[in-house]
Protein backbone atom coordinates (compact mmCIF):
# COMPACT_ATOMS: atom_id res chain seq x y z
CA UNK A 1 0.00 0.00 0.00
CA UNK A 2 1.51 3.08 -0.77
CA UNK A 3 1.80 6.02 1.82
CA UNK A 4 0.78 9.44 0.86
CA UNK A 5 3.85 12.17 0.85
CA UNK A 6 4.22 13.81 4.29
CA UNK A 7 2.48 17.34 3.43
CA UNK A 8 5.07 20.37 2.81
CA UNK A 9 4.61 22.71 6.01
CA UNK A 10 5.07 26.41 4.82
CA UNK A 11 5.97 29.00 7.21
CA UNK A 12 4.89 32.83 6.92
CA UNK A 13 7.37 35.44 5.59
CA UNK A 14 8.80 37.68 8.09
CA UNK A 15 6.99 40.47 9.19
CA UNK A 16 7.05 43.93 10.88
CA UNK A 17 4.08 45.82 12.33
CA UNK A 18 2.96 48.86 10.50
CA UNK A 19 2.54 52.23 12.09
CA UNK A 20 -1.26 53.14 10.85
CA UNK A 21 -3.53 50.03 10.48
CA UNK A 22 -4.62 49.72 6.71
CA UNK A 23 -8.05 50.24 7.66
CA UNK A 24 -7.62 53.25 9.50
CA UNK A 25 -5.06 54.42 6.36
CA UNK A 26 -7.77 53.70 3.73
CA UNK A 27 -10.25 55.32 6.36
CA UNK A 28 -8.31 58.82 6.74
CA UNK A 29 -7.81 59.50 3.10
CA UNK A 30 -11.06 58.55 2.13
CA UNK A 31 -12.38 60.92 5.02
CA UNK A 32 -9.96 63.89 3.43
CA UNK A 33 -11.15 63.13 0.05
CA UNK A 34 -15.06 63.58 0.94
CA UNK A 35 -13.82 66.67 3.02
CA UNK A 36 -12.73 68.01 0.28
CA UNK A 37 -15.26 67.35 -1.93
CA UNK A 38 -17.84 68.58 0.03
CA UNK A 39 -16.16 72.07 0.36
CA UNK A 40 -16.38 72.27 -3.22
CA UNK A 41 -19.64 71.64 -3.15
CA UNK A 42 -20.63 74.16 -0.99
CA UNK A 43 -18.56 76.74 -2.83
CA UNK A 44 -20.30 76.08 -6.08
CA UNK A 45 -23.58 75.78 -4.53
CA UNK A 46 -23.44 79.42 -2.84
CA UNK A 47 -21.91 80.62 -6.36
CA UNK A 48 -24.16 78.54 -8.16
CA UNK A 49 -25.41 82.27 -10.02
CA UNK A 50 -21.97 82.50 -11.85
CA UNK A 51 -22.52 78.95 -13.20
CA UNK A 52 -24.79 77.69 -16.74
CA UNK A 53 -26.38 74.92 -16.97
CA UNK A 54 -27.14 74.59 -21.19
CA UNK A 55 -29.61 72.01 -20.55
CA UNK A 56 -32.41 73.91 -19.17
CA UNK A 57 -30.80 77.27 -17.77
CA UNK A 58 -31.45 76.22 -13.80
CA UNK A 59 -28.71 75.22 -11.50
CA UNK A 60 -30.10 72.91 -8.75
CA UNK A 61 -28.23 71.38 -5.86
CA UNK A 62 -28.26 68.19 -7.82
CA UNK A 63 -26.50 70.18 -10.98
CA UNK A 64 -24.23 71.47 -8.13
CA UNK A 65 -23.07 68.25 -6.98
CA UNK A 66 -22.83 66.68 -10.63
CA UNK A 67 -20.59 69.78 -11.74
CA UNK A 68 -18.10 69.09 -8.74
CA UNK A 69 -17.60 65.41 -9.44
CA UNK A 70 -16.73 66.12 -13.18
CA UNK A 71 -15.16 69.08 -12.47
CA UNK A 72 -12.81 67.13 -9.23
CA UNK A 73 -12.74 64.46 -12.16
CA UNK A 74 -11.29 66.36 -14.47
CA UNK A 75 -14.46 64.75 -16.86
CA UNK A 76 -15.82 68.12 -18.32
CA UNK A 77 -18.28 67.56 -20.34
CA UNK A 78 -19.45 71.06 -20.87
CA UNK A 79 -22.90 71.06 -19.83
CA UNK A 80 -22.39 73.17 -16.66
CA UNK A 81 -19.61 75.69 -17.13
CA UNK A 82 -18.59 78.87 -14.74
CA UNK A 83 -19.59 82.71 -17.23
CA UNK A 84 -19.07 84.91 -14.35
CA UNK A 85 -15.78 86.13 -13.25
CA UNK A 86 -16.02 85.50 -9.87
CA UNK A 87 -17.18 81.65 -11.01
CA UNK A 88 -13.95 81.55 -13.08
CA UNK A 89 -11.70 82.85 -10.10
CA UNK A 90 -12.74 80.62 -7.46
CA UNK A 91 -12.36 77.60 -10.03
CA UNK A 92 -8.32 79.14 -10.62
CA UNK A 93 -7.77 79.86 -7.21
CA UNK A 94 -9.87 77.34 -4.60
CA UNK A 95 -10.91 74.10 -6.76
CA UNK A 96 -7.97 73.60 -9.12
CA UNK A 97 -5.90 73.04 -6.15
CA UNK A 98 -8.66 71.23 -3.97
CA UNK A 99 -8.82 69.22 -7.26
CA UNK A 100 -5.18 68.61 -6.78
CA UNK A 101 -5.45 67.57 -3.43
CA UNK A 102 -8.21 65.00 -4.32
CA UNK A 103 -5.93 63.24 -7.03
CA UNK A 104 -2.90 63.31 -4.95
CA UNK A 105 -4.83 61.89 -2.19
CA UNK A 106 -5.62 58.79 -4.65
CA UNK A 107 -2.67 58.29 -6.43
CA UNK A 108 -1.16 58.36 -2.73
CA UNK A 109 -3.89 55.71 -1.65
CA UNK A 110 -2.47 53.59 -4.89
CA UNK A 111 1.00 53.78 -3.88
CA UNK A 112 0.55 53.09 0.04
CA UNK A 113 -1.39 49.96 -0.60
CA UNK A 114 -0.04 48.52 -3.71
CA UNK A 115 3.79 49.87 -4.70
CA UNK A 116 4.49 50.86 -0.91
CA UNK A 117 3.26 47.11 0.88
CA UNK A 118 5.11 45.47 -2.47
CA UNK A 119 7.73 47.15 -1.69
CA UNK A 120 7.48 46.62 2.12
CA UNK A 121 7.17 43.10 1.25
CA UNK A 122 10.60 42.86 -0.90
CA UNK A 123 12.37 44.88 1.42
CA UNK A 124 11.54 42.15 4.66
CA UNK A 125 12.08 39.33 2.31
CA UNK A 126 16.08 41.15 1.47
CA UNK A 127 16.03 41.58 5.27
CA UNK A 128 15.47 38.18 6.31
CA UNK A 129 17.93 36.87 3.31
CA UNK A 130 20.54 39.14 5.39
CA UNK A 131 20.22 38.38 8.74
CA UNK A 132 22.73 38.48 10.69
CA UNK A 133 24.15 39.30 14.50
CA UNK A 134 20.08 39.66 15.43
CA UNK A 135 18.68 37.49 18.93
CA UNK A 136 15.92 34.45 17.98
CA UNK A 137 13.24 34.16 20.35
CA UNK A 138 11.54 31.13 20.19
CA UNK A 139 8.14 31.11 21.80
CA UNK A 140 6.91 34.24 22.90
CA UNK A 141 5.16 33.00 26.45
CA UNK A 142 5.32 34.70 29.72
CA UNK A 143 9.31 33.81 29.72
CA UNK A 144 9.54 34.77 26.25
CA UNK A 145 7.39 38.12 26.46
CA UNK A 146 9.40 39.04 29.65
CA UNK A 147 12.67 38.33 27.59
CA UNK A 148 12.47 40.70 24.81
CA UNK A 149 11.40 43.51 27.27
CA UNK A 150 13.83 43.38 29.41
CA UNK A 151 16.10 43.09 26.03
CA UNK A 152 14.64 46.26 25.15
CA UNK A 153 14.80 47.75 28.50
CA UNK A 154 18.64 46.72 27.66
CA UNK A 155 19.05 48.89 24.82
CA UNK A 156 18.67 45.97 21.79
CA UNK A 157 16.86 47.50 19.34
CA UNK A 158 13.50 45.56 18.14
CA UNK A 159 14.78 45.47 14.61
CA UNK A 160 17.40 43.39 15.63
CA UNK A 161 14.66 40.78 17.51
CA UNK A 162 13.11 38.13 15.51
CA UNK A 163 10.40 36.17 17.55
CA UNK A 164 8.75 33.02 16.42
CA UNK A 165 5.37 31.72 17.66
CA UNK A 166 2.72 29.64 16.41
CA UNK A 167 -0.27 31.73 17.97
CA UNK A 168 -1.09 34.91 15.96
CA UNK A 169 -2.64 36.37 19.42
CA UNK A 170 1.21 36.37 20.53
CA UNK A 171 2.73 37.64 16.92
CA UNK A 172 0.59 40.22 17.68
CA UNK A 173 2.12 41.54 20.91
CA UNK A 174 5.40 41.25 19.44
CA UNK A 175 4.75 43.07 16.48
CA UNK A 176 3.22 45.74 18.82
CA UNK A 177 6.90 46.29 20.28
CA UNK A 178 8.30 46.67 17.01
CA UNK A 179 10.05 43.04 15.98
CA UNK A 180 10.17 41.08 13.23
CA UNK A 181 7.90 37.86 13.76
CA UNK A 182 7.22 34.80 12.22
CA UNK A 183 4.30 32.34 12.46
CA UNK A 184 5.98 28.64 12.94
CA UNK A 185 7.07 25.38 14.22
CA UNK A 186 10.43 26.00 15.56
CA UNK A 187 10.92 22.43 15.77
CA UNK A 188 11.13 22.80 11.83
CA UNK A 189 14.47 23.00 10.27
CA UNK A 190 12.77 24.90 7.23
CA UNK A 191 11.63 27.38 10.17
CA UNK A 192 14.89 28.11 11.72
CA UNK A 193 16.86 28.14 8.46
CA UNK A 194 14.02 31.19 7.38
CA UNK A 195 15.70 33.12 10.17
CA UNK A 196 19.32 32.28 9.24
CA UNK A 197 19.31 30.75 12.48
CA UNK A 198 23.40 30.32 12.15
CA UNK A 199 23.76 34.07 11.67
CA UNK A 200 21.66 34.79 15.49
CA UNK A 201 24.08 36.36 17.91
CA UNK A 202 22.09 34.42 20.56
CA UNK A 203 18.92 32.49 20.70
CA UNK A 204 16.49 31.64 23.37
CA UNK A 205 13.83 29.21 23.66
CA UNK A 206 10.89 29.14 25.62
CA UNK A 207 8.38 26.71 24.26
CA UNK A 208 6.31 26.28 27.19
CA UNK A 209 6.67 22.63 27.67
CA UNK A 210 10.15 21.28 28.27
CA UNK A 211 9.93 18.20 25.86
CA UNK A 212 9.03 21.03 22.50
CA UNK A 213 11.79 23.32 24.57
CA UNK A 214 14.59 20.38 24.45
CA UNK A 215 12.86 19.16 20.33
CA UNK A 216 14.14 22.65 19.65
CA UNK A 217 17.25 22.63 21.18
CA UNK A 218 18.44 19.97 19.28
CA UNK A 219 16.98 21.21 16.09
CA UNK A 220 18.98 24.60 16.95
CA UNK A 221 22.11 22.75 17.63
CA UNK A 222 22.21 20.32 14.96
CA UNK A 223 21.68 23.96 12.27
CA UNK A 224 24.11 26.63 14.61
CA UNK A 225 26.26 24.33 16.47
CA UNK A 226 28.00 27.40 17.87
CA UNK A 227 25.78 30.42 18.73
CA UNK A 228 25.16 31.27 22.49
CA UNK A 229 21.69 29.26 23.30
CA UNK A 230 19.51 29.37 26.73
CA UNK A 231 16.64 27.66 26.84
CA UNK A 232 13.38 27.57 30.44
CA UNK A 233 12.90 24.50 31.86
CA UNK A 234 10.33 23.38 34.37
CA UNK A 235 11.16 20.41 35.86
CA UNK A 236 14.98 19.73 37.75
CA UNK A 237 15.22 16.29 35.89
CA UNK A 238 15.06 17.96 32.54
CA UNK A 239 18.08 20.42 33.15
CA UNK A 240 20.80 18.00 32.64
CA UNK A 241 18.55 16.56 29.04
CA UNK A 242 18.70 20.49 27.72
CA UNK A 243 22.36 20.56 28.50
CA UNK A 244 23.37 17.08 26.74
CA UNK A 245 21.07 19.07 23.78
CA UNK A 246 23.53 21.36 23.44
CA UNK A 247 22.06 24.50 25.94
CA UNK A 248 24.56 26.86 26.88
CA UNK A 249 22.33 28.37 29.38
CA UNK A 250 19.28 26.32 31.61
CA UNK A 251 17.18 28.52 33.20
CA UNK A 252 14.53 27.33 35.40
CA UNK A 253 12.06 29.78 37.05
CA UNK A 254 11.00 27.35 39.38
CA UNK A 255 14.10 27.06 40.84
CA UNK A 256 14.51 30.70 41.04
CA UNK A 257 11.28 31.23 42.82
CA UNK A 258 13.00 28.90 45.09
CA UNK A 259 15.81 30.84 45.49
CA UNK A 260 14.13 34.44 46.41
CA UNK A 261 11.62 32.88 48.53
CA UNK A 262 14.57 30.76 50.19
CA UNK A 263 16.77 34.22 50.54
CA UNK A 264 13.49 36.09 52.16
CA UNK A 265 13.70 33.55 54.84
CA UNK A 266 17.51 34.35 55.45
CA UNK A 267 17.07 38.26 55.25
CA UNK A 268 14.39 40.65 54.03
CA UNK A 269 16.96 42.18 51.61
CA UNK A 270 18.13 39.11 50.05
CA UNK A 271 15.31 38.68 47.66
CA UNK A 272 14.93 42.19 46.91
CA UNK A 273 18.65 42.28 45.81
CA UNK A 274 18.50 39.24 43.53
CA UNK A 275 15.63 40.92 41.92
CA UNK A 276 17.52 43.55 41.62
CA UNK A 277 20.49 41.82 40.19
CA UNK A 278 18.39 40.14 37.36
CA UNK A 279 16.65 43.41 35.93
CA UNK A 280 18.24 46.27 34.25
CA UNK A 281 15.42 48.58 36.24
CA UNK A 282 16.94 47.68 39.55
CA UNK A 283 19.95 50.03 40.80
CA UNK A 284 22.47 47.49 40.05
CA UNK A 285 22.38 44.87 37.13
CA UNK A 286 24.90 41.94 36.18
CA UNK A 287 26.55 42.24 33.01
CA UNK A 288 29.13 39.53 31.66
CA UNK A 289 32.01 40.50 29.32
CA UNK A 290 35.50 39.56 28.22
CA UNK A 291 38.27 40.65 29.97
CA UNK A 292 39.75 43.99 28.15
CA UNK A 293 43.69 44.55 27.26
CA UNK A 294 44.32 46.67 29.89
CA UNK A 295 42.92 44.57 32.93
CA UNK A 296 45.60 42.02 31.75
CA UNK A 297 47.79 40.97 34.59
CA UNK A 298 45.51 42.86 36.91
CA UNK A 299 42.93 40.80 39.61
CA UNK A 300 39.31 39.96 39.55
CA UNK A 301 39.12 42.95 42.03
CA UNK A 302 40.24 45.76 39.78
CA UNK A 303 38.33 46.06 37.13
CA UNK A 304 38.78 48.99 35.06
CA UNK A 305 35.22 49.76 34.88
CA UNK A 306 34.67 50.24 38.18
CA UNK A 307 32.55 47.14 38.64
CA UNK A 308 32.33 44.62 41.65
CA UNK A 309 34.05 41.74 39.64
CA UNK A 310 32.18 38.39 41.34
CA UNK A 311 33.05 35.40 39.11
CA UNK A 312 35.91 34.51 36.33
CA UNK A 313 35.32 32.30 33.43
CA UNK A 314 38.21 30.98 31.77
CA UNK A 315 38.25 28.25 29.42
CA UNK A 316 34.73 27.24 30.39
CA UNK A 317 35.53 26.89 34.00
CA UNK A 318 33.89 29.48 36.45
CA UNK A 319 36.14 30.80 39.18
CA UNK A 320 34.98 33.09 42.54
CA UNK A 321 36.61 36.32 43.31
CA UNK A 322 38.29 34.37 46.57
CA UNK A 323 40.05 31.77 43.93
CA UNK A 324 43.75 32.30 42.95
CA UNK A 325 43.06 31.95 39.68
CA UNK A 326 40.77 35.50 40.21
CA UNK A 327 43.89 37.25 41.02
CA UNK A 328 45.60 37.56 37.58
CA UNK A 329 43.27 37.82 34.43
CA UNK A 330 44.30 36.64 31.02
CA UNK A 331 43.10 37.17 27.71
CA UNK A 332 39.93 35.07 26.62
CA UNK A 333 38.83 35.62 30.01
CA UNK A 334 35.10 36.57 30.44
CA UNK A 335 34.07 38.12 34.17
CA UNK A 336 30.91 38.89 35.69
CA UNK A 337 30.82 41.98 37.54
CA UNK A 338 28.01 43.80 39.00
CA UNK A 339 27.42 47.83 37.91
CA UNK A 340 25.34 50.51 39.15
CA UNK A 341 22.75 51.34 36.61
CA UNK A 342 22.96 54.41 35.24
CA UNK A 343 20.43 57.10 36.49
CA UNK A 344 18.16 58.30 33.38
CA UNK A 345 17.64 61.39 35.25
CA UNK A 346 21.45 62.53 34.94
CA UNK A 347 22.59 64.16 32.32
Amino acid sequence: MNKRPAPVRRFQPLRRAVKVPVWADAGIRLSAALALVFIVVLVHYFDRDGLIDSHDGHVSFLDVVYFTMISITTTGFGDIAPVSDRSRLIEALIVTPIRFAVIFIFVGTAYNFIIKRSWEKWRMARIQKQLSGHIVVLGFGVSGSEAVNELIERGTSPSEIVVIDPLESRLADAEALGCNVMAGDATRDETLIAVRIANARSILVSAGRDDTSILIVLTVRHLAPRVPLSVVVRADDNELLARQAGADNVINPVRFTGLLLAGSAQGTHVADYLADLASISGRVQLVERAVRPEEIGLGLNQLTSGGLGVRLYRAGQPFGYWEPEALSLKAGDMVVEILSTPDPTDS
